[in-house]
């Protein structure tokens, strides 16, 4: 029977549960247990657990936690059983897992609070940092360690400071932390504070902290905000750069705070008067100014009237001459242009403006210089199939029909007697100013070429005169009505109702005939007809003496019409 001076097997098995908290916790091994520090040799530490053996650790062990001579006989400490016993019989235990055990308690406890830890950046690994929590060791991404990318990190190594953890898994020892959202949320709180401040139409100081292509960057003193290219000034400004540079203090005026994302826009140019403030009387429709050419675009051109004041000339109302030509060739940046006022929107600050209108017209110059009948000289500048395109003095074109090129002739032969490039004469025939349009003729200067006022005083369609033939040609004769009135053409099928009759070889140069005037061309030089003569006699003839039903044979009838005729 069992005493308490002489305890069985059994009642020492239960003292021992009893010491390491019971049998059903697993018993030494792989437990944080108190010992007893028996004795300190050889850099190492003798701890009694109250195992049959004693166990030792090394002191270097203990200089992350405790001051190295702060340990001594006789403190308690915390250790880790790795073994109950080793080789030799002793106890296989650590301090550093003793501590690494007590912290993932711990930071399991605050992880699932939410709560910050702290610990120190010791180590540098690929992709991040390694990080002490006090004992256990965690992964630090690179991406976590600022909110900005961060070129040198040794400022932050060894420093204690709070983080926080993103996941943890204790079976595998993974522990990922952030101090970059710690960052965040501090900043956070910090932005809501100095909003709460702040007030829209409020004017502040600021320092710029960034340039970029669309604006800047301003310190407000914790919170930044963001000045845009468009409202540091009224006139057009290309890169903020020209305005502002980093460092610099401005003062500027708070026009906007989303409260949602926290946002705060500011502005420059409202600090100003708005030059658009009476634009509308300042600028009437009609008056014309000089400006500059601040931009230009496939559309048009920018125009500056004034320090904050564009208006834009439309590529349709920059040259009277020059069409479908991108504005970049007709004017340029920075050039100095006038320009006329053609509309002006208030509400919408928009100014319409035109270069060509601050010009004459060049198709009224050319009115004015050359009237009708006042001859030209020009260059061939194009041929289409109706025609042929002279170069006039002004930058301005006229155009002269096939059908006036040359007499006698087909427009298409006319046509073929001309190449581009050539220079030629021509005579204007008429000016349209509304329709930008120049008549020429080149066949008016030819000899004998008639007058308007001859061809209309003289001869009327259907009258039948005599004329001299001036010239003969395969498909005409060239006649002219008396010794010094209008010239004409008959064609060749106009020379006879019959075949046989419509060759010109049987008139000679000289030789007078009768001939009906059957039109006029569009420089009123008229046309004549043999043909249609003897076709109006004919019936005539048939008309007088009656129709041949009567017996009497259509010669017969011509012969007496004629006889009549000569009596």
């Amino acid at each position: 029977m069992a005493t308490s001076a002489n305890p069985t097997r059994d009642d020492f098995a239960a003292m021992l549960d009893e010491q390491l908290g019971g049998a059903d916790e697993g018993g030494f091994e792989g437990r944080v247990v108190k010992g007893t520090v028996t004795s300190i040799e050889n850099g190492m530490a003798h701890i009694d657990v109250g195992l049959k053996s004693e166990g030792r650790v090394d002191l270097k062990e203990f200089m992350r936690g405790e001051d190295e001579h702060g340990l001594e006989v006789g403190s308690e400490v915390e250790v880790f059983v790795d073994r109950i016993e080793n080789a030799d019989g002793e106890a296989m235990l650590s301090r550093d897992r003793a501590r690494r055990e007590a912290a993932w308690d711990k930071l399991e406890s605050e992880f699932g609070e939410g709560k910050r830890v702290e610990g120190r950046i010791f180590g540098r690994v690929k992709g991040g940092f390694t990080v002490d929590l006090d004992g256990a060791v965690a992964f630090l991404p690179g991406s976590q360690v600022d909110i900005r990318p961060v070129r040198d990190v040794t400022p932050l190594m060894d420093m204690a400071q709070p983080f926080q953890i993103l996941k943890m898994d204790r079976r595998r020892g993974n522990i990922v932390v952030s101090r970059r959202a710690v960052l965040e949320e501090t900043r956070a709180e910090q932005r809501s504070e100095l909003i709460d401040k702040l007030a829209e139409g409020q004017v502040i100081d600021g320092v710029v902290k960034n340039i970029t292509d669309y604006g800047a960057f301003v310190d407000l003193g914790g919170i930044d905000g963001l000045l845009h290219v468009t409202d540091m000034s009224y006139k057009r400004v290309n890169h903020p750069s020209e305005m502002i540079e980093i460092g610099q203090t401005v003062t500027v005026q708070i026009i906007r705070i989303n409260e949602d994302t926290q946002r705060i826009s500011l502005g420059m140019k409202q600090l100003e008067s708005d030059p658009w403030d009476g634009v509308s009387a300042k600028y009437p429709v009609g008056m014309k100014m000089t400006g500059t050419v601040t931009n230009i675009t496939e559309y048009g051109a920018f125009v500056e009237i004034e320090p904050g004041i564009e208006g834009l000339v439309h590529v349709s109302e920059m040259s009277w001459t020059k069409k479908n030509v991108h504005p970049g060739k007709i004017v340029s940046t920075s050039q100095e242009v006038e320009v006329m006022v053609l509309e002006v929107d208030s509400e919408k600050r928009r100014i319409s403006l035109g270069l060509k209108q601050a010009q004459r017209n060049p198709w009224e110059e050319f009115a004015e210089a050359h009237p009708v009948g006042a001859k030209v000289t020009g260059e061939v500048k194009n041929a289409t199939e109706f025609g042929l395109f002279i170069g006039l003095p002004g930058d301005v074109d006229g155009m002269v029909h096939m059908s006036d090129i040359a007499w006698g002739i087909s427009g298409e032969d006319a046509l073929a007697l001309h190449r581009k490039g050539e220079e030629v004469e021509a005579v204007v025939l008429d000016v349209d100013i509304e329709k930008e349009r120049i008549s020429l003729g080149m066949k008016q200067l030819e000899k004998g070429a008639p007058t308007e006022a001859g061809a209309q005083s003289d001869l009327r369609k259907n009258q039948v005169v005599t004329v001299t033939v001036l010239e003969v040609r395969d498909g005409g004769l060239e006649v002219q009505v008396g010794e010094d009135g209008a010239t004409g053409f008959i064609k060749r099928s106009d020379l006879g109702r019959d075949r046989d009759e419509q060759r010109s070889d049987r008139f000679q140069p000289g030789a007078k005939v009768d001939a009906m005037v059957t039109g006029f061309d569009r420089s009123k030089k008229p046309t004549f007809s043999i043909k249609a003569r003897q076709i109006a006699e004919e019936k005539e003839a048939v008309a007088q003496f009656g129709s041949s039903d009567s017996g009497a044979s259509l010669g017969d009838i011509l012969g007496e019409a004629l006889k009549k005729k000569e009596d």
